[in-house]
């Protein structure tokens, strides 16, 4: 096995996907997995049947703060088809969530929140060991719960880590006290985000099965190495002694990129009953048990002088998370690269709270922060009398504002004027609640969006057989975004062979170690390791053609050069393969590395009843370059639908007593679905970052997201002249201010 390595220590000025004679990459090609999934064939976590395989539900705690001292299981075993019902310290202390952490909390019998998982109930059917679960009596001795961010924001404290230095806790630069001061205009406003549920299609699964002291395990994770690295310090096993398969996953946003429940309660189950146990987590259980974005509480003060050029940002949040966590919702990371300012304060601190545990989700950070920072923009334009765009455009800065390095690019300006010109921004009403069709108040908003792209370490193997054909093999996953397709384009494109010709196998920790399905650097990391793999190829095949590789030409599936043409599978002989691995280097921390947008929306809001609809919507964004135009389109929009869900529905409620979720399924907690969303334009523009990559390329899954929010906020307000801080805009906090008839 040959291996290829590759640190990103220097921009990469010259990338080979520009030299294929029929490109792939850049072309809207359909998903190559497509066919599999619309006609059932793909299999997700919980269509996994085995032989003797029995059925897990979990059993969780019915209060919010304690300590279990008894369960009663003596009737859900006596009922039909129970096998048993788990209980052992060790189910306990390893059956809550914990993917936040690097390792699971070791809690006795200790609960932290309402509905975490205590015990397992296992029978032969699901539904029996649903009315098991049900039977069981939990006894406890509650005890002081907190289950309010406003109630604890005097308790908050510094994050206890800075999740890997990604975040920046807190940076502070100049004097921000004395320009507020001293500043023409000032905001200084407070905004409100509320936790928000994943609500993947496909629920958390996991099937376990023992072969010795081997665990498989069939489940639906992002990054399935780093799960089985939790599950390995869960069981007190060895990573190797675990096999993680994840090839298909329904969805995710971060909810499924940690270990959770299901999968420590299913490994458990299966080793103790040694035959295999498939736990399924109902809808409820999802959203009760597994992850929320957290909520934040953000304070944001913009000093600008009567030009609109910034002289001033602060931008502090509160947020919340279990006690013991390390993870926070870093709302500021986007406030430390947008705008230029010389005094400027980016806070984060958590209270700890008794509500289910907080994790990634997409966009984190960005998601919640854009909306408070970009609708403070667009409260500050208009104090000043200046257009929302422009005064963008003013605050540009021509290098990072903290750090003084360079963008590696930056195409925010050209987002910003595209987008207007390409949406009508110039025709909008200036004057809020002045234009109206009947019942309807007419509104126009804008925001700006940026998402930092971020590189880590990942490998991939590319095959040659003798037959020609091209396997690409890598523990990456693919939740939707297009990665088998992706990876296929640029083998296809490097070694010059048909899409047909490539077979790409995903989502198996027995494969070369990938970054994972997360953080929107899937395509690029697991893809620039495939670049690393089939340069070295390229290498192989010249050398055995006995020809410089420079002068080789790869097409038709054919090496050409000097005279003489032969298949890969010829050259290849007995078959060849090679491990190619990339890393970050001094490339990634020289330059500010972000993609870019603008969004614009038109929304109608019912001047009697307070409805909201977006009825109109365009995008500009730039994101390097662009590998598939239909999967990146696909990904912009399902991100803009989320931005407009946190903006106008997307709540977990949480009671007040207890911290339990009052809306634990999609009856009640509101997504987005089709009737809400109009025809929603993305543009990509042209866009080539060589310090990202050798593919050039930059995130896409969560840039839609940020920002777009903001733009329907500010849209709103534009229709009615209500400024609605506290997300969502729901019409219960529209209606009173609306205007009369």
């Amino acid at each position: 096995m040959t291996e290829a390595k590759l640190t990103m220590d220097a921009p990469f000025e010259h990338s080979l996907l520009d030299d294929a004679p029929k490109p792939r990459v850049g072309t809207p090609l359909d998903r190559i997995e497509g066919p599999l999934k619309v006609s059932g064939r793909a299999r997700y976590a919980a269509e996994h049947f085995l032989p003797d395989m029995a059925y897990g539900v979990l059993v969780r705690a019915p209060f919010g703060s304690g300590t279990v001292t008894r369960l009663d299981a003596d009737a859900a075993r006596a009922m039909p088809g129970v096998i048993a019902v788990i209980d052992s310290d060790l189910l306990i202390r390893n059956g809550g969530d914990f993917g936040g952490s690097a390792a699971p909390p070791q809690g006795v019998r200790d609960v932290v929140y309402f509905g975490q998982p205590i015990a397992l109930a296992v029978a032969d059917s699901f539904e029996h060991a649903r009315a098991a679960a049900l039977a069981v009596r939990v006894d406890h001795e509650a005890r002081p719960g907190i289950y309010d961010l406003e109630a604890a924001l005097d308790r908050a404290e510094p994050p206890t880590d800075d999740i890997f230095g990604l975040f920046l806790i807190h940076t502070e630069q100049g004097d921000v006290e004395t320009a507020i001061a001293q500043a023409d205009t000032v905001i200084d406003e407070v905004w409100t985000t509320p936790s928000h549920s994943h609500a993947a299609m496909e629920p958390h699964a996991a099937v376990a099965e023992w072969d010795g002291q081997r665990l498989t395990l069939q489940a639906s994770y992002q990054s399935p190495v780093v799960s089985r690295d939790q599950l390995a310090t869960a069981l007190g096993l060895d990573a190797t002694q675990i096999r993680i398969l994840s090839p298909y996953v329904g969805g995710g946003f971060g909810g499924k990129l940690g270990l959770m429940p299901e999968a420590a309660a299913a490994a458990i189950a299966a080793r103790e009953l040694g035959r295999p146990v498939k736990v399924v987590m109902a809808r409820q259980t999802v959203f009760e048990a597994t992850g929320r974005r957290p909520a934040t509480h953000q304070r944001l003060r913009l000093g600008a002088d009567s030009d609109g050029r910034l002289t001033a940002i602060a931008h502090e949040t509160i947020t919340d998370q279990l006690e013991g966590e390390t993870f926070f919702e870093p709302a500021g990371i986007a406030t430390h690269v947008l705008y230029a300012a010389p005094n400027r304060v980016v806070d984060h601190k958590v209270a700890r709270v008794n509500k289910l545990l907080g994790v990634s989700m997409r966009a984190p950070g960005e998601a919640v922060g854009q909306l408070s920072l970009e609708c403070a923009m667009d409260e500050l334009a208009e104090r000043l009398g200046i257009d929302p765009v422009e005064l963008r455009l003013r605050n540009e800065p021509d290098r990072h504002p903290e750090l003084d390095i360079p963008f590696s690019s930056r195409s925010l300006a050209d987002c910003l004027r595209t987008g207007a010109e390409r949406f009508g921004w110039s025709n909008r009403s200036v004057v809020p609640a002045s234009r109206r069709e009947g019942e309807w108040l007419i509104g126009h908003g804008m925001a700006a969006s940026v998402r930092g792209n971020l590189f880590g370490p990942s490998q991939a193997r590319v095959r040659i057989g003798a037959d020609g054909r091209i396997t690409i093999e890598t523990e990456m996953t693919d939740i939707g975004t297009g990665t088998y397709t992706i990876l296929a384009q640029i083998a296809a494109d490097l070694l010059g062979v048909a899409m047909s010709d490539v077979d790409v196998r995903l989502g198996d920790t027995d494969l070369p170690t990938s970054a994972g399905s997360g953080g929107s650097w899937g395509a690029t990391t697991a893809g620039s390791a495939v670049y690393a793999a089939c340069l070295e190829l390229r290498d192989l095949l010249a050398d055995a053609a006995g020809v410089p590789v420079a002068e080789a030409r790869f097409a038709d599936g054919m090496l050409t050069a000097r005279g003489q043409a032969r298949t890969l599978g010829d050259l290849a002989g007995a078959g060849m393969a090679v491990d190619g691995s990339v890393a970050p280097g001094q490339s990634n921390g020289a330059f500010s590395q972000a993609s870019y947008g603008a969004h614009f929306c038109e929304v109608r809001v019912n001047a009697t009843t307070g409805e909201t609809r977006v009825a109109r919507w365009s995008s500009v964004l730039a994101a390097g370059r662009i590998l598939n135009p239909k999967t990146a389109t696909s990904q912009a929009i399902g991100g803009i639908v989320f931005g407009i869900g946190a903006a106008l529905t997307e709540e977990q409620v949480h009671d007040s007593r207890s911290g339990k979720v009052v809306n634990r399924d999609l009856g009640e907690y509101h997504v987005p679905v089709h009737a809400d969303i109009p025809d929603i334009d993305v543009l990509f523009l042209d866009e080539r970052d060589h310090a990202a990559n050798p593919l050039l390329a930059k995130g896409v899954g969560e840039l839609g997201v940020c920002g777009a929010g903001a733009a329907v906020a500010n849209a709103i307000y534009n229709a009615t002249g209500v400024r609605i801080r506290d997300f969502p805009c729901t019409l219960d906090k529209l209606l009173d201010g609306l205007p009369a008839a």
